[in-house]
């Protein structure tokens, strides 16, 4: 696999350069630990400030699974459970791990990797309507991912309507931003961060996807969930001692708009793959202008594809047919894009 040239997913190379520039350059500094040094605080306001709101808590954790996991805890009772589409990953691809401590994942329905505010309501209303319902877990909060499993991302009208769904009914709001940047680069997005912002409880903005060697950035906007997070993420393993490598990293992605900017090169690398395989007739699972490409490949194509290039296998269509994800990222060289483009093309 080595010797491939890899569109398996946003992660196979290590960070930009002008984070490990910060690193280095920093690197012999005497800080306080636990992300209570100034280099987090500093990209803590940088953060604010992008968001467009001074009132909100910042904290930096390792990786996705972490935390999420950190952030569910927080918000919910040992009774009460997170709602999200049955392709969530909290539901699919981190082992159980929010069941695990205690909190049952409720699938809904989803053939586009997003969940309604209708579905929502409709889900919520079953449940309080119930006779039982106190013998059923307690749906409290509702988590989304934009861009979702399948690459495709929320609109403004649809991320309000599930923020005033939540509102009514109490229910907290997460979003989870581990490749945002690629949702806020793409040609057909209309959210931009202080929406987000806005009508999320809590998201986090994702750093491991998006051009960091690792670290996501929580964004807390209700007091609520905000009180006593540290506990949580301490208690979860998310506090790293050395908490300026997460500080320095984002404080470099926020610094002259370079989180945009590589999160824009990887949109354009994916565009350019998606009209190639359009062109070449192929269709696609779900269709999406984000940087995860989930395309219908004949099975002889991906026989041929498979000795230059490596992708994710994601699911059979038929006897003749699968679904395979190509993914691009802040890292994406154009040469090797040109060279699977010219491969297709043979085929």
């Amino acid at each position: 696999m080595s010797d491939k040239i890899l569109f398996q997913c946003d992660y196979n190379e290590g960070a930009h350069p002008k984070v490990l520039e910060r690193l280095v350059q920093t690197n012999m500094e005497q800080t306080p630990g636990y992300s209570e040094d100034k280099y987090c605080e500093e990209a803590r306001e940088k953060i604010r400030k992008a968001c467009g709101d001074d009132s909100l808590a910042v904290h930096f954790l390792v990786g996705g699974t972490q935390t999420n996991v950190t952030v569910i805890n927080a918000a919910l009772r040992k009774h009460q459970g997170v709602l999200c589409a049955v392709t969530g990953h909290i539901n699919v691809h981190e082992t159980g791990a929010v069941e695990a401590c205690g909190h049952k994942v409720l699938g809904l329905p989803s053939p586009d990797g997003k969940i309604t505010a209708a579905q929502v309501a409709e889900a919520y209303e079953a449940h309080i309507q119930n006779d039982s319902f106190e013998h059923m877990v307690q749906p409290k909060m509702i988590y989304i991912s934009n861009p979702t499993e399948v690459g495709t991302i929320y609109s403004k009208a649809e991320l309000t309507a599930l923020s005033e769904t939540c509102h009514k009914y109490g229910l907290y709001l997460f979003l989870d931003g581990a490749r945002l940047g690629y949702g806020l680069a793409a040609p057909d997005n209309d959210l931009t961060l202080p929406d987000i912002a806005a009508l999320c409880d809590v998201f986090y903005i994702g750093g491991t996807k998006v051009g960091a060697l690792f670290g996501e950035a929580v964004v807390i906007k209700n007091p609520e969930l905000a009180q006593d997070f540290r506990y949580l993420i301490k208690q979860n393993g998310g506090m790293l001692a050395k908490g300026r490598l997460l500080g320095l990293q984002f404080d470099a992605l926020f610094t002259d708009g370079l989180y945009q900017e590589i999160s824009a090169h990887a949109i354009a690398m994916a565009e350019k793959l998606r009209e190639a395989f359009t062109a070449k007739g192929y269709t696609y699972l779900a269709p999406n202008r984000t940087n995860q490409i989930f395309v219908i490949v004949p099975d002889a194509h991906l026989a041929k594809i498979s000795e230059q290039f490596g992708y994710s296998y994601d699911q059979r269509i038929d006897a003749t047919h699968s679904c395979v994800r190509f993914c691009t990222g802040w890292a994406t060289r154009e040469e090797n894009v040109d060279a699977l483009i010219r491969c297709v093309e043979k085929l």
